[in-house]
């Protein structure tokens, strides 16, 4: 018999998720982020389920080839444009459009003779000083660019550091304006706290990502209040029950001690299957429907929750990680973590379901 550990994705709440973002953009298009397999949710049935975006953002060659012999036909953006010259065969052989980030990709792109136009993105530095051009450059890299016969259109690109905080996006903007000023082009800002927070940033092609997945960016606004919901769901079962008396302690380094009688489940989940091994005692866990804690520290294969107070808890008994009834933004935040890394973090061997 397999583990009973597995990963449930709604296609159902991946459409609803692209239409509160469709709601918020308004005639904005939307690139729909897939990097990183999706955010743990697979990359060929993301796509599937946001059929309805415009376009869909990846990080990597490969994961644009999959798209491609997966059928897909729409644009597909490169988000970190490409990295040597056999690369740029690769965006004319599969229809890509590239973020521009660096001189290099410029000067290599400038002595090169398409075989068609090619659509690009540039990538104005505007404070996150990450990838893009500042100040010194971006004038003379745009009209660089511009000057190429094989060149088509150029959208002027730039990501937030902190659209989901209280810095918000003024200033990064007002840089990136005073910075492109001169170029009439379309734009690409806003990612999900940008989209849902900032109607300034809502023009040309918006890039969700994080809420197309039923997570919320905001620590102070939860997914349910902004009508997401959420896509994926990882369950478990109960493998073993342990009555421990006071003073006996759990796992790992003995890092919890009981205070009194109580009855742990120990559950078929740990760190290799994605959970994190920060998680701390009192982490929530959901047995049989019912809110609990995570008690003593996450193993490779397993942790240890409180069913003190939970009637019936047997070998066998369903458990929720994050998901629906539990939203991976709070386990995430008892984690100390973000529910990107969550999402991500899904390991291979955890079997995932899609249902409709």
């Amino acid at each position: 018999m397999p583990r009973p550990i597995r990963a449930v994705v709604k296609a159902a709440a991946l459409r609803h998720n692209l239409q509160v973002a469709r709601e918020a953009a308004g005639e904005a298009k939307i690139w729909a982020v897939l990097k990183a397999n999706a955010y743990g949710h697979g990359l060929e049935r993301a796509a599937r389920a946001l059929a309805e975006a415009d376009g869909f953002a990846v990080l990597d060659f490969q994961e644009a080839a999959r798209l491609r012999l997966a059928g897909i036909r729409k644009p597909i953006l490169m988000l970190e444009g490409f990295f040597r010259p056999l690369d740029v065969n690769l965006l004319f052989k599969y229809g890509l459009t590239p973020v521009i980030h660096n001189a290099e990709q410029v000067e290599l792109l400038k002595h090169m003779d398409f075989p068609a136009q090619l659509d690009l993105y540039l990538k104005v530095n505007s404070g996150m000083n990450r990838l893009g051009f500042g100040v010194d450059d971006v004038r003379l890299m745009y009209n660089t660019l511009r000057l190429h016969p094989r060149v088509g259109n150029i959208t002027l690109m730039t990501h937030f550091a902190d659209a989901e905080g209280p810095g918000g996006v003024h200033d990064q903007l007002r840089w990136f304006n005073e910075l492109v000023q001169p170029f009439a082009a379309p734009r690409s800002l806003a990612n999900s706290a940008a989209l849902l927070r900032f109607r300034e940033a809502r023009e040309g092609w918006v890039r969700p990502g994080l809420m197309l997945y039923g997570c919320s960016p905001f620590a102070d606004w939860n997914a349910e209040e902004i009508g997401l919901q959420p896509a994926m769901t990882l369950s478990s079962e109960l493998i073993a029950v342990q009555n421990l008396a006071p003073g006996e302690r759990v796992g790992y380094g003995f890092t919890f001690e009981a205070k009194e009688p109580m009855t742990l489940g120990v559950v078929a989940c740990g760190y290799a299957d994605g959970y994190p091994r920060h998680a701390p005692t009192g982490t929530p866990v959901l047995v049989k429907g019912q809110r609990t804690r995570l008690i003593g520290r996450v193993s490779m294969d397993m942790m240890c929750v409180d069913i003190t107070d939970i009637e019936e808890a047997y070998i066998g008994a369903p458990v929720t990680l994050w998901g629906e009834g539990l939203p991976a933004d709070e386990v995430a935040a008892a984690a100390g973590t973000v529910s990107y890394e969550l999402l991500c973090a899904l390991a291979p061997r955890v079997p995932v379901h899609e249902e409709a």
